[in-house]
Parts: C-alpha cells; structure tokens; sequence
C-alpha cells in the first residue's frame, strides 16, 4: 500500500511541467541536481541546532542579559494543596466565584487566600524575563546570520537582480553547495524550532506561528523536490531580513532600554512591510504565478507551490495589522512598544495584580487585624497565613 501510495505521489504529471521529469534531474556530465532523499540531512541537522540553542542560551545569552540589566524576578511559590493543585490542574486555572466559595469550605482558604494562591501559581507557569531573552537572542543570532549567509549566497547571482532569471532552464538548474547548505541550515532551523515549540514561551499567536512553521518547512521541502531552488532563496532572503530587527526589538524590551526597543522596532516595522508586503507580493509571488505560465502550462506543483506562498502572504498580512497598530500607538501617543503580534501576554499584568492584591492585604490587616482562615487573629503573636 506504501508503494502504490508512494508512486501515485511522486507521478511526474503532478510536479513537473509537461514533457519533463524525474529523469531530467539525474546527475550527469558533473553537474549534480537536488534530490528528495537529501533532505534528511536536515534532520540531525535540527537536533545540532536543539544543542547549540542550549549551549548558546547558558553561555552567551544568559551573561548578555546581566550585562544589559535584566535580571530574573524571582517568583513567589505557593503553599501546597493537593486539593488546590488538582483543581489547578484539571478543571481551571481561573475558578468562578462559585467555585470560589466551595474551594473556601474544603481548604479553610479566605476567598483573598485563595485567589492569591491562584495568582500566585498561575505566575509560578509564566516564562520569566530571561527565559524570553535568551529565545529572543537565540533567534536574534541565527536570523542575522542567515541572512548575511544568503546574502553573501545571492550577491553574485542573477535571479536576485533580474527576477524572471530563476526560471531560466528551469527544472534543469544545477545545484550549488552554497544553495546546498543554505536549504538545509534553513531547513534544519525551522524544524528545531517546531521541535522546541511545546517547550518555548507560548505567545498570543502561537498557532500562526506553527501554521507558519509548517507552510514554510513544506515550502522549503516541495521548491528542493522540483528544484524551484532559485525561487526558494530568494524567499527565504526576503523572510530573514525583517527578523533579526524583531528579535533584537525584544531582547532590548525585555532588559528595560525602552528607547532602544521603540526606534528598532520602528526600524523592523519598515523593512517588514517593504519586504513582506510588497517585494514578496508584487515582486516574488508575481513572478512565480504570472511569469512561469508564460513558459509552461500550469500543473499540480505549480499551484501547490504557489498556494503556500499565499498562506504565507495571508500571515504577512495578519502580523502586519498587529505591527502598524502598535507603530501608530507610538508614533502618535510615545507610548511604550509592547509586541502585541506574539509578546503581549499576562505577566506584566498578573504582577500588577499581585502588587495590587497585596496593597489591599495591607490595608485590610490595618483595618481589621491579621486574619487566620478568614477569621481575625486576637493574638498577634501567632503565626500568620498567606
């Protein structure tokens, strides 16, 4: 059943113009040509990454972080209750105000007591600021290399300047080391990033930002299967060149350099809109659905090609009305640059809340006395609950 699958899938009528196909990719005469069963470099290639990122975020990102000022708030741990605990864990990390009142009866909790322990153990599961830090200098690093890498790769070549060159002798494109590499890094990094995903800070736009993983792994895969290997440097130059700006938005945002985090990410959000919504549109996108049918009549991989192009575009899109929102709340109000596309989550907020519940704490102590179980304590030498 594989087999018959596995021919139905890679049938030629489906991934190559009319009158070409597999046989027109077999090396020959010197001239070496992408294959499918290369693509498993990338694998362990995504496991170095895993390791790298590690070795990266204790050594580098983490002494970064001291020297720019940030440091790690140390979170407040909550007493143990199992019943709390399983409560927490099963049903709801934000409990009704019913629920409230039957968790009061079954702990001996004061409803202050017990939204506190919630407060405080939804901020125990929050990503610290380091944590945040050391992603965003991860990314930071391979972003700003990557595209240094491709761009130093393109300079030379014609298809960066003249567009209609990447299908220039197209299927029959020789493969070049540097193409080689750069696929598979690239490859290699978006896979160790949809390994690392359960395990990374979950932000607001989290399934985009897997959608947006496996558009672009499959993109990645499909344009070296059919050898649209020109097309596909040239798309990944266009996506590393925003990035860096972005990641090291952040890492500035998270060590508190307000000012630096707000002009950079002024910078980001130009070259992301030049870049994503208009060179990728009008200049990349145009050229691989207008101008190949000018060559060849349309087929399966072209429009399958295409369609993650515009899957992409749609997130472009998406990530760009949350980028100009926030640009615009600056440039207008000088407000403080907080990324809404994947940063803005309830940290800052809970911890305003934990200062404001203590403030309460206070002045209800001053008021009525410490309080034990939702009851005043007469002698203020006992001990005092949370």
């Amino acid at each position: 059943m594989l087999s018959e699958f596995s021919e139905w899938f890679w049938q030629e009528r489906l991934w190559f113009p009319k009158g070409l196909g597999w046989a027109d990719l077999e090396d020959r005469d010197g001239r070496v040509y992408a294959k499918a069963c290369d693509l498993w470099v990338a694998l362990p290639i995504a496991l170095v990454f895993l390791i790298i990122r590690q070795i990266f975020e204790r050594t580098v990102a983490t002494p970064l972080a001291s020297l720019l000022g940030l440091k790690d708030t140390v979170r407040l741990k909550v007493p143990q209750n199992p019943t709390l605990e399983s409560y927490y864990c099963n049903i709801t990390k934000h409990p009704t105000q019913s629920s409230v009142a039957t968790l009061c009866k079954q702990t001996g909790y004061s409803e202050r007591q017990l939204q506190r322990w919630f407060r405080r153990r939804r901020n125990q599961d929050r990503p610290s600021l380091l944590k945040k830090f050391r992603e965003a200098s991860w990314r930071f690093t391979f972003y700003l290399l990557a595209f240094i890498a491709g761009l130093a790769a393109l300079i030379d070549k014609p298809w960066l300047y003249d567009l209609k060159e990447m299908w220039q002798g197209f299927p029959v494109l020789t493969l070049l080391p540097s193409q080689y590499w750069y696929y598979m890094i690239e490859l290699g990094f978006y896979g160790s990033l949809l390994f690392s995903v359960a395990s990374d800070v979950k932000r607001k736009d989290f399934k985009e930002q897997i959608v947006h993983h496996v558009a672009t792994i499959l993109l990645i895969s499909f344009s070296w299967c059919v050898n649209y290997i020109r097309a596909g440097t040239l798309i990944m130059l266009v996506h590393d060149s925003s990035d860096y700006f972005l990641e090291s938005a952040k890492m500035f945002n998270y060590a508190g350099w307000r000012n630096a985090c707000n002009y950079i990410f002024i910078v980001f959000a130009a070259v992301f809109i030049i870049t994503r919504l208009i060179i990728f549109p009008f200049w990349i996108i145009y050229c691989t659905w207008v101008y190949p049918v000018t060559i060849y009549e349309p087929f399966f991989g072209y429009y399958f090609f295409n369609g993650l192009l515009m899957i992409l575009q749609c997130l472009h899109i998406f990530w760009a009305v949350l980028i100009i929102r926030i640009a615009i709340r600056f440039l207008t109000n000088n407000e403080k640059v907080d990324d809404d596309r994947s940063d803005k989550d309830e940290t800052d907020e809970s911890e305003e809340e934990e200062v404001e519940g203590e403030a309460e704490d206070k002045k209800h102590l001053k008021k009525n006395g410490p309080m034990q179980n939702g009851h005043a304590v007469h002698n203020n030498n006992h001990s005092k609950m949370e």
